[in-house]
Parts: C-alpha cells; sequence; structure tokens
C-alpha cells in the first residue's frame, strides 16, 4: 500500500465528525491492506510506534522537526517558526514548505506504507551521540518524498499529535462491520443463554439500519417451542459450532402466510460482534496485534488467552451509594478495602519480571523490593496484580496516596525505599504456570492467588472478607476506613475478570469527600487564565471531560476554579503552557471555549457537591443537555491514570441516577 493512500484515508477522517462514516471509512482501508501491513497501519493510525508497553517514542521535538522541515524545503528556522505561530499545527507548516520549496529535491520516490513505517521505527530506535542529527537526516529523507499531506502526518506522527478524531472504539467498531456481514451468511441456529437446546433455523432475509444495534431477520423453524424465546437472552450459532452471545429477543413473530417462518428482532448484534474482539483487545493492549487476527485469523479472536508480558487492561469497578444496594445488586459477596496506593500488575517468567502500572507503563525499576520478592514466587510463571502501598507494618499505618507516587521516580530509589517501605497488596490473579484464570469466577481466582502469594512478606492478599448481608458489608466498611484506607470493593463470587470494562462484578464504595459520596477521575482538555492574586500564575481555572465508553470521545463535565493550592496552580501553570494547541481536540465534545486548549493526558480526581443538568456541558447529552457537577473542587492530579481510566460518561448518568430527588433530562 502507497503511504498517500493511507494519507488520504487520514485526511477523509479528519473531515468527517461522524462515527458511523469513520468506522466506514476505517473498514474500507482496514479490507485493501495486506496482512504484514495491519500492524504498521494501525499504530501509526493510533499514533504510535510499537504498542505504548514496549516503551519505544520517537523523541522528536519542535526545533528538530524544524530542523528537518528546513533542509528539504530551504527555508531557513525562523521563516518556518513564523508559520508555526501562524498555522498552530506544525503538520501544516510541513504541508506548506512542500507546496512553496525553495530549493529542488534530491532524488525521490513514492512513498510505501512499510517502508514509511519502518524508517520511523529505526528513528525511534536512535539514542546517544550523533542520534539528534540522525533523526533530523531521517525525517529529511521521507519528507523530501513526500507530497503535501503526506508531509502534514510524517510530522503531525513525529510530533505526536495526530489529531485525527479517530479513537480505538471505532477501529473495533470497523472490524465488527467487517464481520458482521459474513457471520449473518452463517446463521443456522438460535439458543437462550445458559442452555443446551438450538434452535434451527434457515435465515431468509435480513434488515439491518447502520444507526440501528438490532438486526432483524426473517428464518424459517419447525421447532414448535421457538416462540418461547421472546424477551430470552439468546446466542446465535453461526458456521461450524460457533458462537455469538449476548443478545436479546425484542420481538418474535410467526408470519402470516407461512407457520413455520418467523420474523425476529435480535438487540445487541452489533455490541456481541464486538464483543470477542475488544475482550482479546483487552487481554493484550496491543490493537494492531488484534487488527490482524481478527482479518486473517478470527478464530484466535475467539480463543485469545492471556500472554506474559502483554499487559492486561485492568478491570475496573462500578459504583453504588450504599451496602443495601450492593448486596441487592450482586447478594453475598466478598468484600476487600480500597487501596489508595499504585496498581501494579505483575508478569513472572522464572527470573525475568516486570511490574506494569494501571497505565501500562513499565515501572520495574522504581519498586525493587516488589521485583525482587516477585521473583521468589514459587511458580515459573504467574500474572497478577494487587495495590502497592507505603505501608508502616509495626504500627499498621497505610502513608497516603501523596506519599506512595513519590516512589515512582528514576532517581534516589534507594532512600525512598528505606524511608516509605512498600508493600504489595495481591488482590486477582489472571494466569499461573500455563492457565489462563481470567474466564474462572471470582472465588476460584482468590484461592488461587492466596495459594500463590502466601509465603511472601512483601506481597501479601488483600484483606477479605465474605458478607452476606449489608449489616456486615457496613461493618467491614467503617472498619476499613477508621484504618485510613478509601472504602471497599464489593466482589461477585462468580463472575470472570472482566478485562478493560467497568462492569457489576466489582462495586466501589468509598468514604464521602462532601455531599457526593465519590471523586470523578476527568482528564484536562483546557485551562483559564487567573484573575487578581492568580495572575501571577498564569492560571485560573480547568476545563475538564469525562470519557463516552461507546465512541472513545471526551465530553466535558466541569469547569474548575477552586481546591488549588498555590504550589498546584504554579505547577499546573507552567506544565499546561507546554501543553497548549491552537485547536480544540480532536476527539472532544465541547461547547465551552477556554483560553486555552491543550492535548488530553493530564488526569485528576475531582469532588463535587452534586450533579446537575446543564445546557453547556456535553456530558452524556441528549436533546441539548448534558450533566455537569456543581461546585467541582480538584482533589488529587493523578499521574498514576491514563485516559482510559477516567470517569465515563455513563458513570456519571447513573450517579446523578442515585441523587435523592433527582430530575431526569
Amino acid at each position: 500500500m502507497l503511504f498517500s493512500k493511507l494519507a488520504d484515508v487520514w485526511t477523509q477522517l479528519e473531515e468527517t465528525g461522524s462515527r458511523l462514516e469513520m468506522a466506514d471509512i476505517f473498514a474500507k482501508l482496514l479490507l485493501e491492506a495486506k496482512k504484514e501491513e495491519i500492524k504498521p497501519l494501525i499504530y501509526l493510525s493510533e499514533g504510535i510506534i510499537v504498542p505504548s508497553h514496549e516503551e519505544l517514542e520517537l523523541g522528536l521535538g519542535e526545533r528538530l522537526t524544524l530542523s528537518a522541515i528546513s533542509t528539504v524545503s530551504g527555508y531557513s528556522i525562523s521563516e518556518l517558526d513564523r508559520q508555526f505561530k501562524k498555522q498552530g499545527d506544525m503538520g501544516l507548516v510541513a504541508k506548506w514548505a512542500a507546496a512553496k520549496k525553495k530549493q529542488t529535491s534530491l532524488a525521490s520516490s513514492q512513498l510505501d506504507l512499510i517502508e514509511v513505517y519502518n524508517s520511523l521505527l529505526r528513528l525511534a530506535k536512535m539514542q546517544g551521540k550523533g542520534s539528534q542529527d540522525g533523526k533530523i537526516k531521517a525525517v529529511a529523507e521521507l519528507l523530501n518524498s513526500a507530497n503535501g499531506d503526506e508531509a502534514k502526518y510524517i510530522v503531525r506522527f513525529c510530533m505526536g499529535k495526530m489529531r485525527l478524531g479517530i479513537a480505538q472504539p471505532t477501529m473495533i467498531d470497523a472490524l465488527a462491520k467487517i464481520k458482521m456481514p459474513g457471520i449473518k451468511k452463517e446463521i443456522c441456529g438460535i439458543s437462550e443463554e445458559g442452555t443446551k437446546h438450538i434452535f434451527k433455523i434457515r435465515p431468509m432475509e435480513y434488515e439491518e439500519e447502520e444507526e440501528s444495534p438490532s438486526l432483524n431477520l426473517s428464518a424459517v423453524c419447525i421447532d414448535s417451542e421457538f416462540e418461547s424465546l421472546q424477551d430470552k437472552q439468546v446466542c446465535l450459532l453461526h458456521g461450524e459450532d460457533k458462537k455469538i452471545c449476548g443478545m436479546k429477543v425484542c420481538k418474535i413473530k410467526k408470519d402470516a402466510n407461512n407457520s413455520d417462518l418467523y420474523h425476529i428482532e435480535l438487540m445487541g448484534f452489533k455490541k456481541a460482534v464486538r464483543s470477542p474482539i475488544v475482550r482479546a483487545y483487552n487481554l493484550c493492549s496491543d490493537l494492531g496485534k488484534i487488527c490482524t487476527l481478527a482479518l486473517f485469523d478470527y478464530e484466535k479472536i475467539e480463543n485469545f488467552e492471556v500472554e506474559l508480558f502483554s499487559p492486561i487492561r485492568p478491570a475496573l469497578a462500578e459504583r453504588l451509594s450504599s451496602t443495601e444496594e450492593i448486596i441487592e445488586k450482586i447478594g453475598p459477596c466478598a468484600v476487600e478495602g480500597k487501596y489508595d496506593g499504585f496498581r501494579l500488575q505483575v508478569h513472572k517468567d522464572g527470573e525475568n519480571v516486570e511490574l506494569y502500572s494501571r497505565k501500562l507503563e513499565k515501572v520495574s525499576h522504581a519498586f525493587p523490593e516488589i521485583l525482587q520478592a516477585a521473583k521468589k514466587l514459587k511458580v515459573k510463571k504467574c500474572i497478577f496484580e494487587g495495590e502497592a502501598l507505603a505501608y508502616n507494618a509495626k504500627e499498621k499505618k497505610y502513608y497516603s496516596f501523596q506519599v506512595t507516587i513519590q516512589r515512582k521516580r528514576k532517581y534516589g530509589i534507594e532512600q525512598m525505599q528505606k524511608d516509605f517501605p512498600l508493600h504489595m497488596f495481591a488482590f486477582d490473579v489472571m494466569y499461573i504456570d500455563g492457565v489462563d484464570y481470567t474466564q474462572m469466577p471470582y472465588a476460584k481466582r482468590r484461592e488461587a492467588l492466596e495459594g500463590l502469594v502466601h509465603e511472601s512478606k512483601i506481597i501479601v492478599p488483600s484483606a477479605l472478607k465474605h458478607v452476606q448481608k449489608a449489616g456486615e458489608l457496613e461493618n467491614f466498611f467503617q472498619k476499613c476506613i477508621s484504618e485510613g484506607l478509601e472504602g471497599i470493593i464489593a466482589k461477585d463470587l462468580n463472575s470472570p475478570y472482566v478485562a478493560g470494562a467497568r462492569e457489576f462484578a466489582w462495586i466501589k464504595l468509598k468514604r464521602s469527600y462532601g455531599a457526593l459520596a465519590d471523586t470523578f477521575d476527568t482528564v484536562i482538555v483546557g485551562y483559564y487564565l487567573g484573575e487578581g492574586q492568580r495572575t501571577e500564575f498564569n492560571f485560573g481555572g480547568l476545563l475538564v471531560a469525562v470519557r463516552n465508553e461507546e465512541n472513545g470521545q471526551l465530553e466535558t463535565v466541569a469547569k474548575i476554579g477552586s481546591g488549588f493550592s498555590e504550589e498546584e496552580m504554579e505547577e499546573l501553570g507552567k506544565t499546561l503552557a507546554k501543553m497548549k494547541i491552537k485547536q480544540k481536540p480532536a476527539q472532544l465534545e465541547a461547547n465551552l471555549k477556554p483560553d486555552f486548549w491543550v492535548e488530553p493526558k493530564i488526569v485528576v480526581s475531582v469532588s463535587a457537591d452534586e450533579i446537575s443538568i446543564s445546557s453547556v456541558h456535553t456530558c452524556a447529552q441528549a436533546g441539548g443537555k448534558g450533566y455537569a457537577l456543581r461546585f467541582p473542587r480538584l482533589v488529587d492530579i493523578r499521574s498514576d491514570k491514563g485516559i482510559d481510566e477516567i470517569t465515563t460518561s455513563s458513570e456519571v448518568e447513573k450517579m446523578f441516577g442515585m441523587q435523592k430527588g433527582a430530575q431526569k433530562k
């Protein structure tokens, strides 16, 4: 595939605001790609050179990029800098320079996708003396053969600012769109979930609207009990004994002229097709790999298992507002303390051990005592997770998150290890010596976890209590709060490990920070300049957003003007000034306009008095009305969390429904 083809598609994606159109465009591109082109295509579209946990970045700053453009175009750095200040986008500067070159290009040829990717990969690996000059030369060689749009995207990629507007959920939508026609053609049966009886059917015709989550089909079935599937959760059988689960029969009606012909409406077909792709991605955090398998070896997607040193996207907890609601939702359950520490995922293969943060970054160097304790575990291979916390074992005292987070550093580790020794409170296991535990119920995983770490003094099981009633749960909650913990996590004893998703398999209940009983993890998308005493900090407040988990878009939920210390205002003022961008982030839906937009990377925890209906904010917006945090206050800057872990729009909507006297939009 020529790189110009990819650049043309990126331009189309950038120009469309419709997620459905984006999925269509991207699906067509994937169908045109060869097997060996899929990974480069996906990674470049994500704006990465390799999956993030492999820790390889281009490291190309503004000055180096300007030098590369100058080398090819003949324009001076100062001329290009003036153009950058005018355009606000280095990619557009590269496109402008490509169209108005002052000098004749050296010999050039059409750029090939794989050649471009390999050049950028080599560039990312350049280190040491002379690497800066080497990087400038490598980028200049690419720009020499690039047309305007190719130059624009090469430079944007090098700067880490692709601005395509397409997020990972939409790419997965594209894969589902590719798979759906083939699955529909192979449908041969339907059964109620949890039963073995299969109703054999012969589909006659299908109807599916792009905007609809349902599948309408007409099918012949001679089984007289077929109508009993009305309102049931069902699985579709297709191909050779393959099942797609998670749909509901909304309507099943006999044809007036043929008693064996039924008209059926199945709700959730698209989501059901997406589900195994999403699960596989959440288990390996490598969308390039998943796209390749989905297109060329789909059976491995359906039977995907975890792999060592390919970090699993962490399971997330839903929230409820009382112990009574928790018991009503999941019944008798296991409950453990919610530690306000540093979530770690441990991968061990003999003496080879890596620790990954909740953002899937390698952090092994920062936690030597956890690393050594993991090496001593008496299994050869395992993957498990827990919360690392600065802990005084003699006093049974948990230190605050602000103390624990200081351990994530490159220097001074030995002294910090002495001052604030860590314990890791392990709370789940995913893999042990060839056995994938992610599909097993929590009760069995917990048993395996306790066997895994029972001899360690540094890695210990989280405190756990089995409860039957709300009163028992409340007592344990109060005990955890008195010990300095954030709250509790209740776990469904029968649920599997739901990687990368927020479901009621885990439910959190936290101590109150104000009128609302929980905080919100939001991402900064813009900031305002200060007034009065705040002018000296060049900072006055934040515009923050939550994430729509259905489409990956960000939606504003609060404008924060309080809760900042002077140190935080100074820090935020300096940090955000370096992250300013001229245009609204491509993945953001916003009605407000701050003084400055910023790249959405910094996660902050926010408390509020309540959630209100808003005509200004776009969180879960419908009919021109969304949700907003009322009297929001900054609680913490969460450097340990990434944008994928922030609060979702649906969570905000659910929490609004929990409020007393809440009025629907």
